[in-house]
């Protein structure tokens, strides 16, 4: 059987539903501080109108988003840099608790991942 391989892009000046899920469901968006970082990208890119946001949902583990991305962030779509931004900031935040072995992955290209590779 063949299975078609996803297509994550998204383009400019389209709305779209957006989900992305934590790397092993762990339950990143407990606290409110990780929720704060999300809330506050989110803002910038809307003040910034780089996004138009019509609706998100934080649980736990995973996040949904009902938004249009309007124009590129510098080099790329506001979808990467909020995925690039934030991860950066968990990152910061589970090295500092002593959490980070939590989100360790064997690959070439990283060490650590929050969130997993079948955003949709």
């Amino acid at each position: 059987m063949i299975t078609q391989q996803r297509k994550l892009h998204t383009l400019l000046g389209k709305i779209y539903f957006w989900e992305a899920t934590i790397h092993k469901r762990y339950t990143l968006f407990q606290e409110d501080k990780m929720k704060d970082i999300i809330i506050d990208y989110l803002k910038i890119l809307s003040d910034e109108k780089k996004i138009t946001m019509y609706g998100f949902i934080l649980m736990p583990n995973h996040l949904h988003f009902t938004w249009q991305q309007n124009i590129l962030n510098g080099k790329e779509l506001p979808k990467g840099s909020f995925m690039k931004y934030t991860a950066h900031k968990f990152l910061e935040i589970l090295g500092a608790e002593n959490k980070l072995h939590l989100y360790k992955v064997d690959a070439a290209n990283k060490k650590h991942e929050i969130s997993q590779r079948d955003s949709l």
